[in-house]
């Protein structure tokens, strides 16, 4: 039987199961059906939605199979983690709670595909990398973009220098909009909001610095800055890891970068609206970014290439059909980001979005976002992950965890 074998079943732990969570989920099964992984449990603190989890998960196998099939519920991702059968797990939660599951995952010997952004801060995802690393764990972080035939195409064509020399390149990203309700309101039953709140301050309970409780449509935490740094991590994670591969800088990063947006008063959202910032990497490309429609564009001494979901276009037009030789810089190929992490578990290999990529693509955004903050020029060291000459600066590195959360 081989990969098929029930011995050889992987056993998948969804936590989090919310708007991307129960996507990710369904995907994850979808995908195991032809890898041999299987969905076992479940994880929310909304207990209706756990349960929704759960019903969805048992449809489909049973479906599948041909026979009844049951799915077990948990509300604390630690239980679920104790699990001696569970062998990885999605992790969907939302950015506040991502290095906490994370970090416990990988200790207690789990392999992860986590919705970026990796982590809320920098210093979360160097003991991130560190923990993956030191358990020789399999992570997938969720930029799926880098399993899309369009993406890998432009990277490549700027990689084998079909552009000529990259000198620039531009990320734009959506606009955040709308307004939070901040009047405070009764915590529903089914939810348990101390622990959603987790390691940040104390605030209270409204529907909108949650989730919608009647639906899975888009939650106000991404709008709210403790729980979510807002579009420049959202989007960024997608279009900055792009640019990263594009430019050959996965495990590195920036040495300068600057940049200003606009904070404007919500009610209950306070992430930014309009941005913009530019950084500059050691061999003098430039990267900027700003609010437009989502998409990377990499201008070149000979020309340019520009990608987006579902598009690609270049000038010349030309340089789309020019073909990449046997000899040339061929990037990792993955036609689905699911079906690559669950390939992954079984050979151990780092899959197309490894942790450290995870790590530094994330690290743009956020030293994007700290650059907003500050309003000034900062200088980065990307091999110390450190800012240099500014403690100031490197006061937004780190996150004060509130008792009794710890990372580790």
């Amino acid at each position: 039987f081989g990969a098929s074998a029930p011995s050889n079943l992987l056993a998948i732990g969804s936590i989090g199961t919310g708007r991307m969570g129960h996507g990710d989920m369904k995907e994850c099964m979808k995908q195991g059906i032809r890898e041999n992984a299987r969905v076992i449990a479940v994880c929310d603190l909304d207990t209706n939605r756990a349960a929704d989890a759960k019903r969805v998960v048992e449809k489909f196998y049973a479906d599948q199979l041909g026979k009844p099939y049951e799915c077990q519920v948990y509300s604390d991702y630690r239980e679920l983690l104790a699990r001696q059968d569970i062998d990885g797990v999605t992790i969907s939660t939302p950015d506040h709670w991502h290095a906490l599951c994370a970090v416990a995952a990988a200790n207690a010997g789990k392999d992860m595909y986590i919705q970026k952004p990796l982590t809320y801060t920098i210093g979360e995802g160097r003991q991130l990398v560190a923990a993956v690393r030191a358990k020789e764990r399999v992570l997938q972080t969720g930029s799926q973009q880098r399993s899309e035939s369009n993406f890998r195409k432009a990277c490549e064509l700027v990689r084998n220098g079909r552009i000529g020399k990259l000198q620039t390149i531009h990320v734009a990203l959506p606009m955040d909009s709308g307004t939070g309700d901040p009047e405070p309101m009764p915590v529903p039953s089914n939810l348990d909001y101390s622990i959603w709140l987790g390691p940040t301050p104390d605030a209270p309970y409204t529907e909108h610095r949650v989730h919608p409780q009647k639906d899975y449509s888009r939650p106000g935490w991404l709008q709210i800055e403790p729980y979510c740094r807002g579009m420049i991590t959202g989007w960024g994670a997608h279009m900055n890891d792009t640019a990263q591969w594009g430019h050959g800088s996965d495990t590195t990063g920036p040495v300068e970068i600057e940049g200003t947006a606009e904070f404007p008063v919500r009610g209950l959202f306070n992430v930014h609206t309009k941005f913009q910032a530019e950084a500059t990497y050691a061999d003098g490309v430039k990267l900027i970014m700003k609010t437009a429609s989502a998409g990377v564009k990499f201008e070149g001494s000979d020309g340019w290439v520009h990608v987006w979901r579902g598009g690609i276009d270049a000038g010349p037009k030309e340089i789309l059909q020019e073909k990449i030789g046997p000899e040339e810089t061929h990037l990792y190929v993955s036609h689905n980001h699911m079906a690559d992490f669950l390939q992954c578990m079984r050979t151990r290999k780092d899959p197309i979005a490894n942790v450290e990529i995870g790590h530094r693509s994330n690290s743009v955004c956020v030293l994007a976002h700290i650059a907003m903050k500050l309003g000034r020029k900062l200088r980065w060291n990307p091999e110390a992950e450190q800012f240099v000459d500014d403690d100031e600066a490197n006061g937004f590195l780190d996150y004060t965890y509130r008792e009794p959360w710890t990372l580790s």
